[in-house]
């Protein structure tokens, strides 16, 4: 008996679908205690947070971020905003709240704790309130309002980021399946700053060191990726830095390695000069 043949004309397999989806998430601020705080390495503080107010969170993209309220110095206040029937108001007259974003870097629904690691690079409040968290201590959490997920159906992923990237670059990596492919460039101040990233994927992680200079600076990370053989295929580029930094990785994938513009996400965690920032890069 002969083999069947397919019917002539027949279409080819369907391409991967590649189209990122949003979800939106009911905007809740949330009081949380801190359950322990630990420091990782020389240049990132590891908070757990917990509390009754926990019930319901959710972050499925790896990317996703949360508004920090810190407390007051002088009054331990922590003035968050209400909801309102047109969205968030003011909850007290005064002063604007210390606010910044940061990437949910764990959540355990079981134990009801929330994980955020905070890159200690530079003296703002936010690092200030890191290095001397203790159990107990109050702290707001805002959101998340919204998520982007992204399809893991590409040849391989590129992920580039400085320290402030490393939580969203270790929740990617534990999303990717076995028989993925990621490379990973990730720039931190020495050796000692190197976190274990955990993978079903094929990784080559490749880790670039600022030596005592400042943070922030496009020669570090762009030397490096000039310096890479990219693998062939079609790949996903996530990027992650300081504004300046990122406009320079994403203008070099885009303009000098065929990276398609589409598949190629960028984003100013952090900007010289400029407190509470988060720049979106779309050229």
């Amino acid at each position: 008996m002969s083999a069947a043949r397919a019917p002539e004309g027949a279409a080819a397999s369907a391409p991967p679908d590649r189209t990122p989806r949003r979800v939106r998430h009911e905007l809740r601020f949330r009081l949380v205690e801190v359950v322990r705080a630990e420091r990782l390495t020389p240049g990132m503080v590891r908070v757990t947070l917990g509390g009754a107010d926990l019930k319901g969170f959710d972050s499925p993209g790896f990317d996703d971020h949360v508004k920090l309220f810190f407390p007051d110095p002088a009054t331990g206040e922590i003035a968050m905003p209400q909801l309102g029937a047109n969205g968030p108001e003011k909850a007290l007259d005064g002063p604007r709240p210390t606010m910044r974003d940061y990437t949910p870097r764990h959540f355990d629904i079981q134990a009801r704790t929330l994980t955020i690691d905070f890159a200690v690079h530079d003296a703002g409040p936010a690092t200030t309130w890191a290095l001397q968290a203790r159990p107990g201590q109050r702290l707001g959490v805002g959101g998340p309002r919204g998520s982007f997920i992204l399809p893991v159906e590409f040849d391989w992923h590129l992920l580039i980021g400085d320290d402030t990237a490393l939580p969203a670059i270790a929740r990617r990596l534990a999303q990717l399946p076995a028989g993925a492919r990621a490379v990973v460039l990730a720039e931190v101040d020495s050796p000692e700053d190197e976190l274990a990233l955990h993978s079903a994927a094929d990784v080559t992680l490749h880790w670039v060191h600022r030596r005592g200079a400042a943070p922030g600076q496009t020669e570090h990370l762009l030397a490096a990726l000039r310096g890479l053989t990219l693998p062939a295929g079609e790949f996903h580029a996530w990027v992650a830095a300081e504004t300046g930094v990122a406009k320079a990785l994403r203008s070099h994938l885009v303009g000098e390695r065929g990276a398609e513009p589409k598949w190629t996400k960028a984003a100013g965690y952090w900007r010289h000069g400029s407190a509470a920032t988060h720049d979106a890069i779309e050229g």
